[in-house]
């Protein structure tokens, strides 16, 4: 099979001649595997280790595109500025983090609708990154690679603007003005989206980022999802099922009890399944494993271990019911792999996956 047979097959629940791969290094970790010699300075990382997709086209979802960030403060290690979403975030500048949340000009409804909304209704071609999404595409294309429209979907956009803490208060408080910014930037995304694929084609799948839960809980309820955040969901799913395309959702946390909600509205694949976070991907293929399919789900603590023997307890704890019981699965951490894990513990991950995958079909 190619690349994107397998991909294909995978999304759908079909057999595989191997399973497809996906990774997720950090740049430091690329750094330092380049140093050791094990990854030529220009070779790609992902193609070095069979990855089988490609992804391109996010969107610029800031409020202000002119907007030239303020610095408030800087030291040696970290940087305080105001961005273009009116959000004031310390970053540090020596490793990558979540940024320190210190303020947002949007807070509630009417500091929504004065400071950003009339930002977001318009089309905007600085929105999209037309040439990235064609040379990904042609490059998909030319080395049979499943290609991903990949980006973010509402959640994502609206917590940059006004913050976790005042989004969440907002969705029991003034749930309507949630709403109001799920709309909005649902008809963001689809207007660009329509766009870019009139012009350079569409893709063979959608990867939305929805980071939705933290350790063992979701950021909302089921019910707060489906009556704010799933119709959002849909218009965007839909569109994607319309093109004849598959869905991937990325969610970081615990978010298991709110897969039944996105499934109805039209997911297809479940990424990344963190285990510190509490998910487990055995127990979503016994509840899901019917009507998705599955990308991740492999601690990365394990390889971050560099012990063998973990890493094999692992995968045949995770793999195994789902390769025997015939489901779509992608090798994926769960999460992305960082510096500390050695070159030669990524090799043997991708293949052991493998082996123990063949063990499963063949029992």
């Amino acid at each position: 099979m190619t690349s994107k047979e397998r991909m294909q097959a995978a999304l759908d629940r079909k057999p595989t001649d191997r399973l497809p791969v996906s990774i997720a290094p950090w740049g430091a970790t690329v750094e330092r595997w380049r140093r050791e010699g094990h990854i030529g300075a220009n070779e790609d990382v992902c193609e070095h280790f069979g990855m089988d997709y490609v992804g391109g086209g996010w969107f610029n979802s800031t409020v202000r595109l002119d907007f030239v960030p303020v610095t408030i403060e800087e030291t040696d290690e970290t940087i305080l500025q105001l961005d273009g979403n009116g959000a004031t975030l310390r970053r540090h500048k020596l490793h990558d983090s979540t940024p320190e949340h210190v303020n947002f000009e949007v807070k509630d409804r009417t500091t929504w609708e004065q400071f950003a909304k009339p930002h977001l209704i318009d089309v905007d071609r600085r929105r999209i990154p037309f040439e990235g999404y064609r040379q990904a595409k042609a490059s998909a294309k030319e080395r049979e690679k499943f290609f991903f429209w990949v980006g973010v979907a509402p959640f994502e956009q609206m917590h940059p603007v006004c913050g976790h803490e005042y989004m969440l208060l907002g969705m029991a408080d003034d749930p309507d003005w949630v709403r109001d910014m799920v709309d909005t930037y649902t008809n963001l995304t689809l207007n660009h989206m329509k766009l870019l694929f009139a012009e350079e084609g569409i893709p063979d799948g959608f990867f939305f980022y929805e980071d939705m839960g933290f350790k063992a809980r979701p950021f909302m309820s089921p019910t707060m999802y489906r009556e704010i955040v799933q119709p959002g969901h849909k218009r965007l799913f839909d569109y994607a099922h319309s093109l004849g395309c598959r869905v991937m959702v990325h969610s970081c946390g615990y978010v298991e009890p709110l897969v039944p909600g996105m499934i109805e509205a039209g997911m297809n694949c479940l990424q990344a399944m963190e285990v510190k976070a509490g998910m487990d991907l055995p127990t979503l293929y016994r509840k899901f494993g019917d009507v998705i399919s599955f990308c991740g789900g492999i601690d990365v603590r394990t390889l971050i271990s560099n012990d063998r023997s973990l890493i094999d307890e692992e995968l045949t704890r995770k793999i195994t019911p789902v390769i025997k019981g015939g489901g779509g699965y992608i090798l994926h951490t769960d999460h992305s792999e960082p510096p500390e894990i050695n070159y030669e513990t990524m090799r043997y991950f991708i293949e052991r996956a493998q082996q123990v995958a063949n063990d499963a079909k063949a029992s």
